[in-house]
């Protein structure tokens, strides 16, 4: 091909398409083959299953705690009485490690929802008559899930849970409302 073809007009627009053409062609096999590695990167379907759980709230009777199963960790549902509503509550200057009112520790006053992990070395605490006894270190934590005396630093954590209706929450990811 001469010099004086190559500055056709038309050539020029015909190899600028064809640029484009394998330009995207080969854009679309990247894409193509890169996708099943993309998606292997996606939880699995048993993964997403822990993610969330949903609890019926009816069962619980008044005054008693249900432990169930959230991501692998224990999450404690205390159905509190009136008197443990108004003792947490009166109490607010409790002498605790980790100060927090009641109020924003939970979305109902009659439920309490926390993660069953003392925050100290992760064991798992005892259900005693006003609160929870960690049995390894000593830590103690009222009603409310916050750390009363012992070596915890912090409250016992709040999982993220929202309620689904008047007897049933769902532990895990809460969609964030806009």
């Amino acid at each position: 091909m001469s010099d004086e073809d190559s500055k056709d007009p038309k050539e020029s627009g015909r190899r600028h398409f064809l640029e484009t053409v394998t330009g995207v062609v080969a854009g679309a096999g990247v894409c193509g083959a890169a996708w099943p590695f993309i998606s292997s990167m996606n939880p699995t379907t048993d993964v997403l299953a822990k993610s969330t759980s949903e609890v019926e709230l009816g069962d619980i009777a008044v005054g008693e705690t249900k432990t169930v199963d959230w991501q692998g960790k224990p999450v404690f549902i205390l159905h509190r009485t009136p008197e443990q509503i108004s003792e947490v509550r009166n109490d607010q200057s409790a002498q605790t490690k980790d100060p927090e009112q009641d109020e924003k520790r939970v979305q109902k006053p009659q439920w309490l929802v926390v993660v069953g992990l003392c925050t100290h070395l992760g064991c798992v605490p005892l259900r005693k008559d006003k609160g929870w006894l960690c049995p390894c270190h000593g830590s103690f934590y009222d009603d409310s899930g916050r750390v009363l005396r012992g070596p915890a630093p912090k409250n016992l954590i709040l999982p993220p849970y929202e309620f689904l209706s008047d007897n049933k929450i769902l532990i895990g990811k809460v969609e964030e409302q806009s």
